[in-house]
């Protein structure tokens, strides 16, 4: 039997990741995992309406969405731990501003530079619909098709909930084949 949890946000975890931008000529980076998918080409950063780091992505409509794995992740749970309007977070991670103006991490293995296209609005969240200008992969998580290998790259996921931090599983199946592989054994 079920219990009716009220209207609780089930869907974690989720992908990890560094949020950068720039403000008056520094990279800022914001900790996130409230990020969604909303198309194959776009994907919607939810961030509470107080963070330093809207300021930028509002200002320039540009940023870097860098996935986060289990290396980086003491760096980026310290930029998730303090204030932009603070601490200056230039100088957490080595970076380099990517084609489109966004600050793009070095240490991160797979970043996604984005265009702002729409702001959709909430009453605590500015939620950010991204377009995706550019995605950056290093060689090494790519697998013999040129494709990103999540075994390799091991993504953290976050839940929020209770605040958690986990390691990608194992792998599970071929999508869209379970069946078959099922009928075939």
């Amino acid at each position: 039997m079920k219990k009716n949890l009220g209207k609780v946000m089930a869907l974690y975890p989720m992908p990890l990741v560094v949020v950068g931008t720039m403000i008056e000529g520094k990279p800022n980076w914001l900790i996130a995992g409230h990020v969604g998918i909303i198309g194959h080409d776009r994907l919607m950063l939810s961030s509470m309406k107080n963070h330093y780091t809207n300021i930028g992505v509002r200002e320039n409509k540009v940023l870097s969405v860098n996935i986060v794995d289990e290396k980086l992740l003491p760096k980026a749970d310290y930029v998730g731990s303090v204030s932009g309007f603070k601490i200056d977070k230039s100088e957490v991670f080595s970076w380099h501003i990517g084609e489109f103006g966004a600050p793009i991490l070095e240490e991160s293995l797979l970043v996604m530079e984005c265009h702002v296209e729409d702001i959709y609005e909430t009453i605590a969240f500015d939620n950010f619909v991204l377009e995706i200008s550019a995605t950056l992969a290093e060689e090494s998580i790519l697998n013999a098709e040129g494709k990103i290998d999540y075994n390799i790259l091991k993504p953290i996921l976050f839940e929020f909930p209770t605040y958690s931090y986990y390691k990608t599983g194992d792998f599970a199946g071929k999508c869209l084949k379970l069946d078959k592989e099922k009928n075939h054994e």
